[in-house]
């Protein structure tokens, strides 16, 4: 929504995105993804610019008083006696590095200049402080219990299960997880060695199943590109998908089973100091919401 807001107030999706430090395809993107979800229009777009539909005001409306009072909370981090500087030192998932930080890190950027992000990007779980870091982003189920936990992201995510249209042409298009028996499935092993299982879900009922087809790899690019050639069936994350889907690359199956979950959490030892830069990102990511 802050992308909406700032694509009327800047009047345009290459004006917004340049004073956010975005592409404007992925301005485009996020605002016509927000349409989907609320199933409906909120601007006119023509070759002179955009300008909000009836409903797109009536959002503006009800948005201003909230990014007003963001804009000021975020204005001051400035204000501190301790103004915000140094490193900040993140270790990261590559699905995070990838699909979320590029939504928050050029505006908390551009709000803390004197902060300087580093990110590791690494899909183990590294001690944050063996590691010198200073948190890390991941998902609940591989969070301490000691550890201080704040949502970060998107607050649902899902895996889809989908084939080239060609794959599915020659098959049997699969109705339920026990048809896979008969479909070819593209393999992900994690950097440790584990097998990653697909879970699908419906209701209470959660099936898995341990993929067993002519390729396994931990690098998604390659599951994607094998998946797009007809190789066989992935399933992963939406959000890796999310071209491919839409441009029809990909076909999706299964998605009464597709599974749900929530989106990552930025998680730090709140036992410890928390630096300066930590505790500005902290405010920035909640202020965004």
């Amino acid at each position: 929504m802050k992308l909406f807001y700032a694509v009327v107030e800047y009047g345009g999706f290459r004006p917004a995105a340049q004073r956010l430090g975005l592409s404007a395809s992925t301005v485009s993107d996020v605002v016509r993804r927000l349409e989907e979800s609320l199933g409906l229009r909120l601007l006119n777009r023509s070759t002179r610019g955009v300008m909000p539909t009836e409903a797109g005001r009536r959002l503006l409306l009800g948005l201003k008083p909230a990014f007003e009072m963001i804009d000021q909370t975020v204005s001051g981090l400035h204000d501190d006696a301790e103004q915000p500087a140094g490193p900040l030192r993140l270790t990261v998932p590559a699905i995070v590095a990838r699909y979320v930080l590029p939504q928050l890190l050029p505006g908390f950027l551009n709000a803390c200049p004197d902060v300087h992000v580093e990110v590791m990007v690494d899909n183990a779980v590294v001690d944050i402080i063996d590691g010198g870091f200073d948190a890390a982003i991941r998902y609940e189920e591989r969070v301490a219990a000691d550890m201080v936990a704040v949502p970060i992201g998107p607050r649902q995510q899902r895996y889809v299960a989908a084939a080239a249209p060609e794959y599915l042409a020659s098959r049997e298009r699969p109705e339920h997880p026990k048809d896979l028996s008969n479909h070819r499935l593209i393999g992900h092993r994690m950097d440790n060695g584990t097998m990653v299982a697909w879970e699908f879900e419906q209701g209470r009922r959660v099936i898995r199943v341990t993929p067993d087809g002519p390729l396994v790899s931990s690098s998604v690019e390659l599951r994607v590109a094998a998946a797009v050639a007809g190789v066989g069936l992935i399933y992963t994350f939406e959000d890796v998908l999310r071209v491919q889907l839409e441009v029809g690359t990909l076909s999706p199956v299964l998605e009464p089973w597709w599974q749900s979950f929530p989106g990552p959490v930025l998680c730090y030892h709140g036992d410890r100091h928390v630096p300066a830069p930590l505790r500005a990102f902290l405010a920035y990511i909640q202020a965004i919401g």
